[in-house]
């Protein structure tokens, strides 16, 4: 028999990137009494990981768990980033109901409506809190209405169109009922998830069923699963079975090894857990996402919807540079493969292949940062290792015919850039869908574009829009391939010979174009050292020293103006590269260069491939 349990609510808190989700979920947090008074915390605390912190996105989703009055209220915090989509999908199958929050000033973003559709797709109640109302621009009644046309938009039922708006300031830790209303404190906010989130249900007499909807990792337990129990109760060292509703013929025996639940940032260990909460489990060795632990006497799966196919690849490869091995403490390809096989132990939406090579794999992802976020953590732990061009992932129709990823851009630029980027959009094969004026000197275009035309077109955009323009873009599916695009108007300047680039050498190089190193930089012959001006390549000598004579004026060196380099980030350098060029990682240097280093070899393959 089925059974509501009141003390216990789980939610999911969804939104697009940068809308003040995490924040939001440390005011629960701090004024749930979580912390002690004295205790210092963090900002964004559930922002744990390094570059989640410096980028000030969410990468992996994260439970919480805090107490109001007498209930205990499940938190996690989702990523807002549509690369990190895959992880927001499954989440929800773990909660009762979402809170959606907008920011007061961006409005309905293409993420908001991402994770809003898969919320109402799963029938999830919503309350929808509108942030940053503090924020001088902020316009809470149009953004109400845009989040109540996105509803409808997605065939939101009765209930759903029903549901309340929170207005909030996650930074000064206060909520509202009334826009109008700065509130003192998160209590209406608590107040709605008690009174509007459903309380969990299910049949405590029945057979265990727990869905793992999360994996987390930890060097000394191995992999832990988190999930929710969905009916029946379970226990420490308990007898079990793992089935999946996408193997039927999948039967494992396990043991119930730990188990715990959250409370605050912390896993409390438990002896046993009951309907509706949310638990970690480790000690079970092959563990997977989708996987339903049962009672050993009448094991049934849970359905679980699969995860969404990467769009996007790229090889990485062990580094044969003339420079290779000076940086990095990992650089076998052993290293290499361990690490990125060792990623998909958390990471559901990679996908990593062997290739004909032992020193290639074949890494797909949900697009470039996914890929980049990857790439930086393993530069961080001492990884040195080589990567080609991101390259969209093609297939075939039921008619055979070639598709190709699409993605929806939505862009804000100031009015007078409006035009350059419709341009330079049209250029990469993109089809303008919409466009309106968003107030404040900016227009909001919309775009259908296929994905490779978005690979290294961030560097170009800010550019153009002198960095005052946003780019925010959604995967839209497959469609018909749009024919041949060129990804660089611009070729690269190569150095010519091994060396430390000299002060003279890059005077005269600079000529040629935008230089990315300066005096005093190790260089090998085939690395790129810069961006040529002209659309081809032109080889530079950046180890050049001037010529002694006897009649040499004293200072003429001195007198000699280097432009400063453009540093490229790790982003810019990927967005930069192009088909016949690597990028080389290591802990401390990010350096561009050609597949063929040597000249006469780079030349014959060109000629081949034109010939082809």
């Amino acid at each position: 028999m089925k059974i509501t349990r009141d003390d216990v609510r789980n939610i999911a808190i969804i939104a697009h990137v940068d809308h003040g989700k995490t924040t939001l979920v440390d005011e629960l947090l701090k004024q749930s009494g979580v912390f002690s008074e004295h205790q210092e915390v963090a900002e964004r605390v559930m922002d744990s990981n390094d570059i989640e912190r410096e980028r000030g996105i969410t990468i992996l989703s994260k439970n919480t768990a805090v107490t109001y009055g007498n209930t205990k209220i499940n938190i996690i915090d989702t990523p807002g980033h549509a690369d990190f989509g895959g992880e927001v999908e499954r989440v929800l199958k773990m909660v009762n109901g979402v809170i959606l929050v907008v920011d007061a000033f961006e409005g309905a973003m293409p993420q908001t409506k991402f994770v809003l559709k898969k919320a109402l797709e799963l029938d999830l109640n919503v309350i929808v809190c509108v942030n940053k109302i503090d924020r001088p621009e902020a316009r809470p009644a149009e953004v109400e209405e845009e989040v109540l046309e996105l509803f409808l938009e997605l065939d939101a039922n009765d209930k759903q169109l029903d549901s309340p708006f929170i207005y909030a300031s996650a930074k000064a830790g206060v909520a509202s009922e009334d826009p109008n209303v700065m509130g003192t404190d998160m209590k209406p906010l608590f107040d709605k998830i008690i009174e509007y989130i459903p309380a969990p249900e299910g049949d405590p007499e029945a057979g265990t069923q727990v869905l793992i909807s999360t994996i987390d990792y930890n060097e000394y337990v191995g992999r832990i699963g988190v999930g929710k129990v969905d009916n029946g109760t379970l226990k420490l060292n308990q007898e079990a079975v793992i089935v999946n509703a996408h193997e039927p013929d999948k039967k494992i025996k396990v043991k119930i090894g730990k188990l715990y639940e959250f409370q605050g940032l912390n896993k409390v260990e438990v002896t046993e857990a009951g309907i509706g909460s949310i638990v970690a489990i480790s000690g079970i060795a092959d563990i997977k996402i989708g996987d339903t632990i049962c009672s050993p006497e009448n094991p049934e799966a849970i359905p679980f919807q699969k995860i969404s196919e990467p769009t996007i690849a790229m090889h990485f490869m062990v580094n044969d540079s003339p420079l290779a091995g000076k940086e990095g403490k990992f650089v076998t390809s052993r290293h290499i493969r361990d690490r990125l096989f060792r990623e998909l132990n958390t990471d559901v939406s990679l996908r990593v292949e062997e290739t004909d090579t032992t020193e290639s794999f074949k890494v797909s992802g949900r697009g470039e940062l996914h890929l980049s976020v990857l790439i930086e953590n393993m530069r961080r732990e001492g990884y040195e290792f080589a990567v080609s061009k991101a390259e969209v992932i093609y297939k075939e129709d039921d008619r055979g015919k070639k598709t190709e990823p699409f993605e929806i851009a939505v862009i804000d630029v100031p009015d007078e850039y409006a035009g350059t980027v419709i341009n330079m959009l049209n250029n990469r094969k993109g089809e303008m869908t919409g466009m309106a004026p968003t107030g404040n000197g900016t227009t909001r275009l919309e775009f259908n574009i296929p994905s490779r035309g978005l690979i290294g077109f961030r560097g170009d955009f800010m550019t153009a829009t002198k960095g005052n323009g946003i780019i925010n873009t959604i995967f839209d599916g497959y469609d018909a391939y749009k024919g041949d695009m060129s990804y660089r108007s611009q070729g690269s300047l190569i150095a010519f010979e091994a060396g430390e680039a000299i002060t003279y050498g890059l005077f005269n190089a600079q000529e040629r174009g935008t230089l990315f190193i300066g005096p005093g930089e190790q260089v090998y012959g085939g690395m790129v050292v810069g961006q040529c001006g002209r659309s081809e390549d032109i080889e530079v000598n950046v180890c050049k020293r001037k010529q002694l004579t006897n009649t040499r004026a004293s200072g003429s060196d001195e007198a000699l103006k280097l432009t400063p380099p453009k540093i490229l980030s790790l982003e810019q350098a990927l967005d930069f590269i192009d088909n016949d060029e690597l990028l080389e990682i290591t802990p401390k240097t990010i350096r561009i260069r050609k597949k063929i280093l040597d000249p006469t070899l780079r030349m014959r393959a060109k000629r081949a491939a034109q010939n082809s």
